[in-house]
């Protein structure tokens, strides 16, 4: 088996930053997906120019999916977050947008930018009143011009139209809110950057429509095979749900999982989910959390002692567990007894996940999983090392771990006492690791 020390690999950097130009993936900013050409290399080295079924079960706003789709393969995914679902499936239809009336919609919202919002007209919509903030997050002016928005998408009677502008909104609306994304969802003044007193929320919405107006046209140039179905996103676990795809039928998988660094990737969507009316309560957010990959800290860290699964027998993982385990021990579930937990949880969460991947795979075939590394209260978990292991518990073959980047910052851990007393040693990476059914 490679190891994660390898840094030579045929994979370009998988990172989404490098989406935000191009079509149909530059409809939506997220920070925790892929890029382009990552999922272009993945689909030209393995498919090898057959077209077949590609998995993602965490699909998020749809990456692996639009590029398998593009390249002429049966496309389909599970994301347990509404709105990422809901943006990775109208990108798989972004071909069959009704151009001409998406053009038309867009001059309407530009006038509608020059008239009700200039003429201080008041709306009739209300924002979601489950959705609470610290501070405001929209000033009261931004506010009345998004409710502005809110009626003018109420008056449309094509769906597809609807949905568009739904994107549209949820794509921009963090952008002229009193928050800010760093990358945790926060207020602006906590980084020291000025609170939005006012924004032509109407234009910037049109702005955004046009582009995916370009982009629909672009799809439909592109698309291979242009007569199949759609691909299809599944509002559900892949824990709960992958016996729906059929036993051994998946050609490649190329996916990446959250990472153990206590991110929360459905909170950070909070906007979002009420704005779009996929979220009403808190509690519809707590049912996200306990569905999330490995769950989060703040949850882990009440249980009693979290027993790590029986398929797991090798000690260097056990080992790890017991050293995070002992540190800080004087915090309680605050020090390593909370964070092991943490860890624990996480691990056995990837024993559901190589359960899966070992059902869905035919004979011969490849799943690419991109996974990061962690440092958690001063100790290396080197997950990539970890996910492989369990791979062979479930009578999987490990090709190798690829690094294709050696180094990465920003995730929710990395300036936190979890991370303290470990700069220089040992640095945060991103590994491709590369597993096959025999």
């Amino acid at each position: 088996m490679a190891t994660s020390s390898q840094t030579q690999t045929a994979f370009r950097d998988p990172a989404f930053l490098a989406n935000r130009d191009i079509p149909i993936h530059r409809w939506v900013p997220w920070i925790a997906g892929f890029s382009q050409q990552f999922i272009e290399d993945a689909l030209s080295t393995y498919t090898k120019g057959l077209y077949g079924a590609v998995l993602d079960p965490f699909a998020g706003v749809g990456t692996t999916l639009v590029e398998a789709d593009l390249a002429g393969h049966s496309a389909v995914g599970f994301e347990i977050n509404p709105y990422a679902a809901f943006a990775a499936q109208l990108k798989l239809s972004a071909y069959r947008l009704p151009v001409k009336a998406l053009r038309s919609v867009i001059d309407d919202l530009s006038n509608h930018a020059l008239t009700a919002e200039a003429n201080g007209t008041m709306p009739t919509s209300i924002p979601p009143p489950g959705f609470r903030t610290r501070s405001p997050f929209y000033s009261p002016e931004v506010e009345r011009k998004v409710l502005l928005l809110m009626d003018f998408v109420s008056r449309q009677t094509d769906t597809q139209i609807v949905d568009a502008l739904r994107l549209a909104f949820a794509a921009t609306m963090v952008e002229y809110s009193n928050y800010s994304y760093e990358p945790s969802l926060g207020r602006r003044t906590a980084v020291g950057r000025a609170e939005i007193k006012d924004h032509p929320v109407a234009l910037c919405v049109a702005r955004k429509l046009t582009h995916m107006l370009e982009d629909a046209q672009w799809y439909r140039q592109h698309r291979v095979r242009g007569d199949r179905p759609d691909g299809r996103v599944h509002v559900q676990s892949f824990f709960d749900s992958y016996k729906q795809i059929e036993a051994q039928s998946i050609d490649l998988i190329v996916t990446s999982p959250p990472y153990a660094n206590n991110y929360h990737y459905n909170r950070n969507t909070r906007p979002h989910l009420y704005w779009l009316g996929f979220c009403d309560a808190p509690e519809d957010l707590k049912q996200l959390e306990e569905q999330n990959f490995g769950t989060y800290w703040q949850r882990a860290r009440e249980l009693q002692h979290v027993a790590l699964d029986p398929i797991i027998t090798d000690l260097d993982i056990t080992h790890t567990l017991d050293k995070i385990r002992c540190q800080n021990t004087d915090r309680g579930i605050y020090g390593g007894e909370g964070w092991a937990n943490y860890i624990t949880t996480y691990l056995n969460d990837c024993v559901r996940f190589m359960a899966g991947v070992k059902w869905c795979l035919r004979p011969g075939a490849t799943a690419l999983v991109v996974i990061g590394n962690s440092i958690v209260q001063g100790v290396h978990v080197p997950t990539d090392r970890f996910l492989a292991k369990i791979a062979l518990y479930h009578d999987l073959e490990i090709v190798g771990i690829h690094t294709p980047r050696p180094t990465r910052v920003g995730n929710s851990i990395t300036n936190s006492s979890v991370r303290r007393g470990t700069a220089g040693r040992t640095k945060l990476y991103e590994s491709v690791v590369e597993i096959r059914q025999p």
